[in-house]
């Protein structure tokens, strides 16, 4: 289906002159409290507003000090709470986890809202699912700012009965209702179509979010306050937007997942998932996925657009773990240490997807299983303190609730590329390497290798290597723009001495684009920094921890739960010799296939 135009954010002004919303980022604090039992309470609640409060310092507020850059909290569905409030609305309510709820942003012009529900629940009898009822949301406009009243959409909860669907096929129902739901309210004519949004319709979890402070959340929400809004999860995110517009809708949890940090490759994550959506196919999706396209929402943040990627490996029965493993692997190319079953499987997802790199802490749940983790470079803090009356406590930092010493059992810190876990319905905490250990021997991935990767020492010698021309020489090097100081001070420097040559900081050189004279191509490229907050990196560390691996092959279906066999070739360094290069050329069977495009173009003159 062909997309008209992006859903603008709530609150955040269009391109304009110099600037482009889909450049905004954001930086963060993240926390969760949970009953290690599983057992639901209100007291959970109130601690994971506590929380949150806490963490007032790791959000901002712009010059209306009333309005927060965004704040929000997820928990599982408060069953006692609903069947109370549907009682009064006289909606016939099912037992717990037989129905889902839908927390629903919409236009606050009485003809659009209804147009929008309109439109939802055509969805919902389009693809065999029962309405239940409708719920305003009760709010205190009295406890937020102005700005954010400003842009404050009209905030509903639906209820959605389960029927016959098992759990894991209602999640997916859900799933393409809210895809399909998007799509056609963007595709509309709407003129505020940009207050539809769907901050989560699940029949496990609910989200209740906004452009608030942490300190507003539960007087603005008036739900929260009630005893009997239980649950055993509380997860919290406090949003710092830098050099950004906060907006309602990108405030968090997202539907999955809280994240503080920046994705620095998220451009480029956006760019191969849009690409790959030719070849995108589950069997958990009979009619396909193509009316659920395009699978990341047009203009979010990254961390939106992480828990769109999460949110699709989900719903085609991947685990919370594989899905996170995916999106952000640990470090294991030059990981000596490594099991090798263990390094099997990220070489194998490394084949067919990209990661989703950059310093980042994230806390996800399901409502039944709750984690965290670090990104592979470890730069964002998150520590936890396991209590001895059965409740875990994680966030950005410690001492955001008060626990005596004597209750403590045990504390400790995330590490990199390590997963924290708690299955609620076990009542345990899973230790990351048997998490891990679950995931590499599912699989025998040392085989698929094997039977699959190809590495330049695999591949034949050629037959014929061309010769460069000494006589043409400088004219080449003239039509490809190098300059005088650039054979001398840069590459001579390199071949001498095997390290990149020392300069000035500053470059006050014209961009590639605007210059007059030839330029070398990959001048015309500048390298996207990360945002603010990064430490530098030592040798030590990137030694360890960064990788050149570069693969070369086609993309292929990531959702392919068979494990089917493909070639690729699999490449220390993207750095290739001539004979390299010539090796790779000549490469012609049924599963790879390398073509010479021409770059000659005719001179303007």
């Amino acid at each position: 289906m062909e997309v008209k135009q992006s859903i603008p954010n709530i609150g955040l002004p269009k391109k304009q002159g110099l600037y482009d919303p889909k450049f905004e980022k954001d930086n963060c604090g993240i926390g969760f409290i949970a009953s290690i039992k599983g057992e639901k309470s209100h007291e959970i609640v109130q601690k994971g507003l506590m929380i949150l409060q806490n963490l007032s310092h790791r959000g901002a507020t712009g010059c209306d000090e009333t309005t927060g850059d965004g704040a929000g909290i997820m928990i599982q569905i408060p069953h006692e709470f609903f069947k109370k409030k549907c009682e009064e609305l006289n909606i016939d309510l099912p037992g717990e986890g037989e129905y889902a709820v839908g927390m629903m942003f919409l236009p606050r012009e009485s003809d659009e809202d209804l147009e929008c529900e309109g439109i939802f629940e055509t969805i919902l009898r389009e693809e065999g699912l029962k309405l239940l009822g409708w719920r305003d949301v009760e709010v205190d406009r009295n406890a937020i700012g102005e700005i954010a009243k400003g842009s404050e959409p009209l905030i509903k909860q639906v209820f959605i009965d389960k029927e016959s669907y098992t759990t894991e096929e209602f999640e997916r129902k859900l799933f393409i209702v809210r895809k399909k739901a998007e799509i056609a309210v963007r595709n509309s004519t709407m003129h505020n179509k940009g207050y539809f949004y769907i901050p989560s319709l699940s029949s496990r979890t609910i989200i209740y979010k906004g452009l608030l402070l942490a300190r507003q959340i539960g007087s603005f929400y008036k739900d929260l306050s009630d005893k009997n809004f239980k649950s055993a999860l509380a997860l919290i995110h406090q949003r710092y937007s830098t050099n950004t517009f906060p907006t309602w809708d990108l405030a968090q949890p997202f539907r999955y997942l809280a994240h503080n940090g920046e994705i620095n490759t998220i451009m480029g994550n956006r760019n191969w998932m849009n690409a790959r959506e030719g070849v995108l196919k589950s069997d958990k999706f009979k009619d396909g996925l193509e009316e659920l396209f395009p699978i990341l929402t047009p203009n979010c943040s990254d961390s939106a657009t992480l828990d769109n990627a999460f949110e699709l490996l989900i719903s085609t029965g991947k685990s919370l773990t594989e899905a996170m493993t995916m999106l952000i692997p640990q470090a294991w190319n030059g990981n000596e240490l490594m099991d090798e079953k263990e390094k099997a499987y990220y070489n194998y997802h490394a084949a067919i997807m990209e990661p989703w790199d950059g310093p980042a802490a994230i806390a996800f749940t399901n409502g039944i299983q709750l984690g965290a983790m670090l990104d592979r470079n470890g730069l964002r803090p998150s520590r936890y303190t396991i209590t001895k009356d059965g409740f875990v406590i994680l966030a950005s930092e410690t001492g955001v609730l008060e626990t005596k010493p004597a209750n403590v059992e045990y504390s400790g810190r995330l590490e990199p590329g390590k997963i924290f876990m708690l299955d609620l319905e076990q009542g345990r905490i899973i230790p990351d390497e048997e998490v891990k250990k679950e995931l590499f021997e599912e699989y025998d991935y040392e085989c698929w290798l094997k039977r699959n990767k190809l590495t330049l020492d695999k591949i034949p010698q050629p037959s014929y290597l061309p010769k460069g021309d000494e006589d043409t020489l400088l004219q080449r090097q003239q039509a490809f723009g190098y300059t005088y100081e650039d054979i001398k001070i840069v590459l001579a420097q390199m071949a001498r001495d095997g390290k990149e040559p020392q300069g000035s900081m500053g470059d006050d050189t014209p961009l590639a684009v605007l210059s007059k004279k030839p330029q070398l191509l990959y001048n015309y490229f500048k390298q996207l920094f990360a945002q603010v907050t990064n430490p530098p990196i030592d040798p030590i560390r990137e030694e360890s921890i960064m990788s050149l691996v570069t693969i070369i092959g086609q993309k292929v279906n990531l959702l392919d739960n068979d494990k089917k066999d493909y070639k690729f070739i699999q490449l220390d360094t993207p750095i290739l010799s001539d004979v390299d290069l010539e090796k790779i050329s000549k490469i012609n069977n049924q599963s790879l296939r390398a073509v010479k495009i021409p770059m000659l173009f005719r001179s303007p003159g």
